[in-house]
C-alpha cells in the first residue's frame, strides 16, 4: 500500500509529504484547488513522461517520491525479472531537473521509465473520470472477463503459445522470402564460387607475385648492376678488396707502436670479411636472376586476373577473397539446405499453432462459463445503486483471427430501463450510470486481483443522494480487502472515509500555493458541512455532516 507521498517543486507545489494509512482516504477540495495536481504528481512516480513545465522554479528539481509498503502482496517476481533486491519497503524515486533530463530510483537503484511503470501497474490502479471511455473498449471489458480467479492461468498460456506461433510464422514467412530471392540468385553465385574456387587462390599470393614481375622486368637492370659492383669490390686490380688487403698489410706494421693500430687493424678485418660475402650473394642472386619471357607473362597474367577479382568484389587483399569464396560456398549450402529448413520450420509453426487453438478454445469455454457470475453480480451491484430495472450481459463473439488476447470479440451490454433491449454501454449510459457500471466492475477487479492500492478520482460524478451513499458503502467495502484513496465532491462518500484530507490553495505575496491537509474529527465535521451548504456553513449543515459521520463510524 501507499504509506507516504512526498512531493518538491511541482506544479503549485512547492512542498508536502501526505502520510496515507489503510482502509478509505478521502481527499476534498474545492474545484481548482489542486486534486488533480496531487495525481499528476503521483503518476511521475508510475512511469508517466514529465518535462520542465511541471517545475514550480524553474532553478530547483522537481523530486516526486513514493514509500510503499509491499510485504505480503506476492510482488517477488517483479523484482527478480528487473534484478532488484526485493524489500518489504519499496521507495520509487522520480527527478526532473531544470535540464529536463529525468531520473528513476527504485530503492535508489537507477532504474528506467519502463521498470517504474511495470512496478507501478503492480502497485497501484487510478481511476479517474477518464477511464470510463474504458468500458467501450473491448479488450478492457475482456480483461474484466478474465480476472476471475478461475481464469488467472489461461490468458497467461494462450498469450505464450500465442507469441511462439506468431515468432515461428514470422521466422517462417522470412526464410520462404528469403529461400525464394536466393533460388533465383542461386546460378549467379555458383558461377562466382566457381570462378573464385577455379582460380585456386593461396594466401599471400599477390605480394609474392608483385615481388617477382618486379624482378623479372627488370632481369637485365639487375645483372648488369650486380656485375659491375662484383668488379669494383673484388674482380679488379683496384678493388675494395685489393685496397683493404693493402691498407691491413701497412696498418699491421704499426700495431707494436701504438696501442691505436690493433683496434683500428681489427675493424678495417672486418669490413673486408664482409666485403667478400657481400660479394659472394650478390654472385649468387646474379646466377639466379634470369630473363624468362614466358614466366613474366605467367605473372603478369595471373596477377591481372586477382586485380580484376579483387576491383569486382570490391576488396583489397587475396585474403578477402578467400573470405568471399568461403561466404560464397556457405551461402549456396544454406540454399541447398533450405527445403529441409523450411519443413521442420512450417513442422514447428503447425504444433505452435494447435497449441495456441486448443489454449484459444479452453479460454474461450472458461470465459462463457464465468459469464452467468458476472452479469449476476454486475447487475446485483447495479440494483443497489439505485438502478432497480438494469440489465447488465456479457456477449462474447468469435473473432475473425486469432488475437494477443484469445479467439473471442467481448461486448458489454447495458440497459438501465424495463423496454429497452441492452445495448452497447457507450450508446446508451449517462454519465452516472457510466460511474456505476465503472464501480461494480472495479469491485469485481479488486476481489479477483491482490492489488494493494486503488485510486479513485471523482468516480462518483453524476450521482447524488441516496446513491451516492451507497456507492461510498461499496467503496469502502474495497478498503476493507485494499487500499483506497478516493477523491470526491459528494459528502456521502467523504463520510465514509476512515481518514480525510483536505487539498486548498494559499496565497502569498508572491505566489500561490497548494496544501494539504488531514483533518481531524471537527474539521472533518466543517468540511462535509461546507460540501452540503457551500461557503455559508449552516447550523443544519453542521448537524447533518455529524450525523453523517455518526452514521459511519
Amino acid at each position: 500500500m501507499l504509506n507516504t507521498l512526498t512531493i518538491e517543486n511541482y506544479a503549485l507545489i512547492e512542498r508536502l509529504e501526505i502520510r496515507f494509512g489503510k482502509g478509505l482516504s478521502i481527499i476534498t477540495g474545492e474545484t481548482g484547488a489542486g486534486k488533480s495536481i496531487l495525481l499528476g504528481a503521483l503518476s511521475l512516480i508510475l512511469g508517466q513522461r514529465a518535462d520542465t513545465s511541471v517545475l514550480k522554479n524553474k532553478e530547483k528539481n522537481c523530486v516526486v517520491e513514493g514509500l510503499f509498503l509491499i510485504e505480503g502482496y506476492g510482488l517477488e517476481p517483479v523484482f527478480e525479472v528487473n534484478e532488484i533486491d526485493y524489500e518489504p519497503q519499496l521507495v520509487i524515486r522520480r527527478i526532473i531537473s531544470p535540464s529536463g533530463k529525468s531520473r528513476a530510483f527504485i530503492n535508489d537503484t537507477s532504474v528506467t521509465l519502463n521498470i517504474i511503470k511495470e512496478f507501478g501497474d503492480a502497485l497501484l490502479d487510478i481511476h479517474s473520470q477518464h477511464q470510463n471511455l474504458l468500458l467501450s473498449s473491448s479488450h478492457f471489458q475482456l480483461l474484466v472477463v478474465d480476472s476471475l480467479a478461475d481464469n488467472e492461468k489461461l490468458p497467461t498460456e494462450y498469450a505464450l503459445h500465442y507469441r511462439n506461433y506468431k515468432i515461428a510464422e514470422k521466422q517462417l514467412a522470412k526464410l520462404e522470402s528469403k529461400s525464394q530471392q536466393s533460388k533465383a540468385d542461386y546460378g549467379y553465385l555458383k558461377y562466382q564460387f566457381e570462378q573464385l574456387e577455379s582460380t585456386r587462390l593461396k594466401s599471400g599470393e599477390q605480394e609474392e607475385l608483385e615481388v617477382e614481375l618486379k624482378q623479372l622486368s627488370h632481369a637485365e637492370e639487375i645483372k648488369n648492376a650486380y656485375s659491375q659492383v662484383s668488379v669494383l669490390l673484388i674482380s679488379d686490380d683496384i678493388s675494395s678488396e685489393n685496397i683493404l688487403r693493402e691498407s691491413l698489410n701497412q696498418l699491421g706494421k704499426t700495431i707494436n707502436l701504438t696501442p691505436k693500430s690493433d683496434q683500428l687493424f681489427r675493424r678495417l678485418e672486418s669490413v673486408l670479411i664482409e666485403i667478400r660475402d657481400i660479394a659472394a650473394e650478390m654472385e649468387q642472386i646474379n646466377e639466379n636472376v634470369q630473363a624468362d619471357p614466358e614466366r613474366l607473362i605467367f605473372t603478369e597474367n595471373r596477377l591481372n586476373t586477382l586485380y580484376a577479382l579483387l576491383q569486382k568484389h570490391r576488396v583489397n587483399t587475396v585474403d578477402e577473397l578467400l573470405a568471399v569464396q568461403q561466404q560464397l560456398g556457405e551461402q549456396l549450402k544454406q540454399i541447398d539446405n533450405y527445403d529441409s529448413i523450411l519443413d521442420k520450420l512450417r513442422i514447428e509453426c503447425d504444433s505452435y499453432f494447435k497449441l495456441m487453438v486448443e489454449k484459444a478454445d479452453k479460454l474461450s469455454a472458461q470465459r462463457k462459463k464465468d459469464v452467468p457470475q458476472i452479469e449476476q453480480y454486475v447487475t446485483a451491484m447495479l440494483k443497489s445503486l439505485g438502478m432497480p430495472n438494469a440489465v447488465f450481459t456479457v456477449k462474447i463473439d468469435v473473432a475473425n483471427e486469432y488475437l494477443p488476447i484469445g479467439h473471442d470479440i467481448v461486448s458489454f451490454l447495458f440497459s438501465a430501463n424495463k423496454d429497452m433491449l441492452p445495448q452497447e454501454i457507450s450508446k446508451v449510459a449517462s454519465g452516472g450510470e457510466m460511474s456505476r457500471l465503472m464501480l461494480a466492475l472495479k469491485s469485481l477487479l479488486v476481489q479477483n486481483q491482490q492489488l494493494p492500492t486503488i485510486i479513485f478520482d471523482e468516480i462518483d460524478t453524476g450521482i447524488s443522494g441516496e446513491v451516492a451513499d451507497k456507492m461510498g458503502g461499496i467503496i469502502k467495502q474495497l478498503s476493507d480487502k485494499t487500499q483506497v484513496i478516493n477523491i470526491t465532491h459528494l459528502p456521502q462518500v467523504a463520510a465514509k472515509g476512515h481518514t480525510h484530507y483536505v487539498v486548498y490553495k494559499e496565497d502569498t505575496e508572491t505566489a500561490t500555493y497548494t496544501r494539504i491537509k488531514q483533518l481531524n474529527h471537527n474539521e472533518r465535521v466543517t468540511e462535509i458541512a461546507k460540501m452540503l451548504s457551500g461557503e455559508k456553513i449552516t447550523d443544519a449543515a453542521i448537524e447533518n455532516a455529524k450525523e453523517l459521520l455518526k452514521t459511519n463510524l
